[in-house]
């Protein structure tokens, strides 16, 4: 992979600057890559709706910017006072003819487009944009989910290309930060203990479990109409799934790692049976850690005849060599009792256990937690006492930790040019290929829609809702999506 030292982007536009994202996540983000020294020259401008204006956006950044000072370098701290005063925000119509490019035409390039608005509207101010408006080296960033089905992603991506080559575009995927990315193909390729277990002949079968304790938190405008498959298993975890099972790349540049990416992603699909595949539910009354959570039928802007589920779990399958068999389990919900972030691996036991060895003979297990990045591995040893009874040990270990939040590293990857943690066109069709089955299946009523009570672990029939270990939990870390 290409290391890149200096900034290519002049310009970073936010669209969408007065909304949510943008306060909550990439401000946060932004100051802390702009306080570690790492863009020197960098100039912000905001475009937002009427209602905001130019000293709303400077309080904003200022006070953001401001947070951020504490842990700066010297120069970080006067980029953080320079970028803050020299702001600007626009109040326009991103998705009206002409509006857009005349604003890329005054603004300092290369520019970095950064599309923090409802996909809708992102899809359409695309769309609007004529090519002979787009000055040459801009780039375009864009949230998931990307497109609402294959089809749609295939026409979204004709749309983005005849704007911008591929290399200058970005599908943001803030759960695959270069930590997170970097700590599993270390893990699994820089050591020979592992290496070779992570094939069909070693291992039984793979979680990726990401449970949340948060419930609707007043977004069901946007979480309605996408559900649990959609918002988290199409893009996050699917990605992570292409990192836990890809081959061995030639090198960590971005067209060797996002091939064996999409590689592996096109031998993936969900077995046929969506009935024993599939399971769906949906959270009713309860109480998390105190709090009183309401049914989500009841919650504001919920529609009911549309059936979202809550929590979605699916088994996917890995049509290959190296894969083929081992049943491949995600799953991701919100309102549980606990909070769940781990990829789990489950080895085959061994081919013989010598007789006179008493106590659970328990397979091993490798755990790796998303956010904080952690890894346990759970083996069997003699036991204290009796040499001839088995019991359980579990090693542990803190994986590297960024400097930056999420939202920082994402944001480096595009201020420097460098798209190898973006999604690439063709992976994001190959992600809504493999769902559309499912959510058709689910449209048709295939799949009953279950219940779980907010605040437990999810239906009592689901294997995967009964209680892990305290390793897979944690605080979401600080710049964290609760998505």
């Amino acid at each position: 992979m290409t290391d890149h030292q200096t900034p290519r982007v002049k310009t970073l536009l936010i669209l969408g600057a007065s909304g949510d994202l943008t306060g909550r996540l990439l401000l946060p983000g932004l100051a802390r890559l702009i306080a570690s020294g790492r863009v020197p020259d960098l100039a912000l401008a905001g475009v937002g709706s009427p209602d905001f204006d130019d000293a709303a956006w400077r309080g904003r950044v200022g006070e953001v910017f401001a947070a951020a000072t504490g842990t700066a370098s010297e120069d970080g701290a006067r980029d953080l006072e320079r970028v803050a005063a020299g702001t600007t925000y626009r109040a326009l119509d991103v998705t009206a003819p002409g509006e857009l490019g005349a604003l890329l035409a005054e603004l300092e390039g290369p520019v970095a487009v950064y599309f923090a608005l409802p996909p809708a509207v992102s899809q359409k101010a695309c769309e609007t944009l004529r090519p002979e408006e787009v000055p040459a080296g801009t780039s375009l960033v864009l949230e998931k989910p990307f497109g609402s089905g294959a089809d749609s992603a295939r026409a979204l991506n004709r749309t983005l290309t005849s704007l911008v080559p591929e290399e200058s575009i970005h599908r943001v995927d803030h759960f695959r930060g270069k930590a997170t990315v970097f700590n599993i193909l270390g893990l699994r390729f820089a050591n020979r203990l592992l290496e070779p277990l992570f094939s069909n002949e070693h291992v039984a079968k793979m979680e990726i479990v990401y449970d949340e304790d948060l419930a609707l938190e007043n977004r069901a405008g946007y979480y309605d109409r996408a559900g649990a498959l959609r918002d988290m298993i199409q893009s996050h975890l699917l990605q992570i799934l292409a990192l836990l099972t890809l081959n061995a790349p030639a090198t960590l540049g971005e067209r060797d790692l996002r091939d064996h990416i999409g590689s592996v992603l096109r031998a993936a699909s969900v077995p046929e049976d969506f009935a024993a595949s599939t399971r769906r539910a949906r959270y009713t009354a309860g109480t998390i850690r105190d709090r009183a959570v309401p049914d989500y039928a009841a919650e504001a802007g919920v529609d009911t005849d549309r059936g979202t589920e809550t929590l979605a779990e699916i088994e996917v399958r890995i049509n290959n060599a190296r894969w083929s068999g081992v049943p491949f389990i995600l799953r991701s919900g919100k309102a549980l009792g606990r909070r769940r972030k781990e990829a789990v691996v489950t080895f085959k036991p061994v081919a013989h256990l010598p007789g006179g060895f008493r106590g659970c003979d328990s397979p091993t297990r490798l755990r790796i937690g998303f956010g904080p990045d952690t890894l346990d591995l759970e083996l069997d040893v003699n036991g204290p006492g009796d040499m001839f009874t088995l019991d359980r040990i579990d090693l542990s270990a803190q994986l590297n930790t960024p400097d930056l939040l999420p939202y920082g590293e994402v944001l480096w990857g595009v201020l420097s040019g460098d798209p190898t943690l973006s999604v690439r066109g063709d992976t994001a069709e190959e992600c809504w290929r493999i769902l559309e089955p499912v959510l058709a299946a689910w449209a048709a009523g295939e799949v009953p829609l279950e219940e779980y009570p907010a605040g437990s672990l999810g239906p009592a029939s689901w294997a995967t809702s009964r209680s892990a270990p305290a390793a897979a939990t944690g605080e979401l870390p600080e710049g964290t999506h609760p998505r």
